[in-house]
């Protein structure tokens, strides 16, 4: 992204936010992140901000999907004698508005015209592979796109076939979707596709309001000066990310450990097994990231609303929130 982002360690508050970021940057196989509250809490400065304290990734040069290797070029890309090189993790907005051609790519219209040639043109489905997609206002995206992704995000591959266009190319990504929960609610089928949700709210203490203010104030005023005071928080928490990304798969989780997964899950009655999974991942990615060897309770409890809140069946008999229902089952549980 061409605009300096805002520092992410200079957010103040969200933690269960900005946890929820740093996990899928740990362990990207928990599936994306989904952060619903209402305008001004810091929803696009926390993703955008996620950028700088990305790992690079090797790609091969000239591929605009950012295959890691030769043999993973799509067929209709010509990078014959490319070098590998190292690019920052990429971080794709797909704006309200897009068409399904911006999507998923196209003819090039320009070069048919002009060379009457056939050639493709990548959309953000290619750009964003190996990285993030980032949908503001996600629960407002059209039917039609939301398809396309639920069926990208299924087979981790997009087919394009059209304008006389026969062609796929790998489009594995992490999917970051925010919201206001009062502009209508998020289909279930594209609900379930992401792996944590966040509820924010602007803060209610006074002392936290102000250094809101103070700090984006000082950003917007002298963005550089601002970033080279942050530079070095940013810095470390980078390096900790980088760390227990190379050590999650290391961290171990015992039986016991999946056995507390399963119960909670079990408890609160979430559907499918796919919540002991995120919860699971999630806690070994917090467990990785604070230092630890093994998943312990600390570790699933810090991981369950963002796993669960989302997963858990309406009851009518309960109007409490999904979050206070996730904390409840966790002491119910876990005593």
């Amino acid at each position: 992204m061409s605009r300096q982002a805002f520092p992410f360690s200079a957010i103040v508050g969200q933690e269960e936010m900005k946890r929820a970021l740093i996990w899928t940057a740990i362990d990207p196989t928990i599936g994306g992140v989904l952060i619903f509250g209402d305008r001004g809490t810091g929803k696009s400065t926390a993703i955008r901000a996620l950028a700088a304290l990305l790992p690079v990734i090797t790609a091969v040069e000239g591929c605009p999907c950012n295959s890691a290797k030769p043999a993973d070029v799509p067929d209709w890309v010509d990078t014959a004698g490319a070098k590998r090189v190292a690019i920052p993790t990429p971080v794709v907005d797909l704006p309200l508005g897009a068409t399904e051609e911006r999507v998923v790519g196209a003819l090039d219209i320009e070069r048919a015209m002009l060379k009457g040639e056939t050639r493709f043109q990548p959309g953000l489905l290619a750009r964003a592979n190996r990285g993030y997609l980032y949908i503001d206002e996600v629960n407002l995206l059209d039917d039609h796109i939301v398809d396309l992704l639920l069926d990208v995000a299924q087979t981790g591959e997009n087919v394009v076939e059209r304008d006389g266009l026969s062609l796929r190319h790998p489009a594995r990504f992490i999917l970051v979707g925010s919201g206001n929960p009062e502009e209508g609610e998020l289909r279930p089928q594209l609900l379930d596709r992401f792996g944590l949700s966040v509820d924010v709210a602007s803060p209610t203490d006074i002392d936290a309001r102000i250094e809101v203010v103070k700090r984006r104030d000082a950003f917007d005023r002298n963005p550089a000066k601002f970033l080279k005071k942050w530079a070095r928080e940013d810095a470390d928490l980078r390096d900790a990310v980088v760390t227990a990304k190379a050590k999650v798969n290391k961290v171990k989780a015992s039986k016991s450990a999946l056995g507390d997964c399963a119960a909670l899950c079990l408890h609160l009655g979430s559907d499918g097994l796919r919540g002991e999974l995120t919860l699971l991942r999630a806690a070994r990615a917090e467990a990785a990231f604070t230092g630890a060897s093994s998943v312990t309770r600390k570790h699933i409890s810090a991981a369950a609303a963002p796993a669960l809140r989302h997963r858990l069946r309406r009851d009518p008999l309960d109007d409490t929130g999904a979050a206070t229902r996730v904390e409840r089952a966790v002491s119910e549980v876990f005593g």
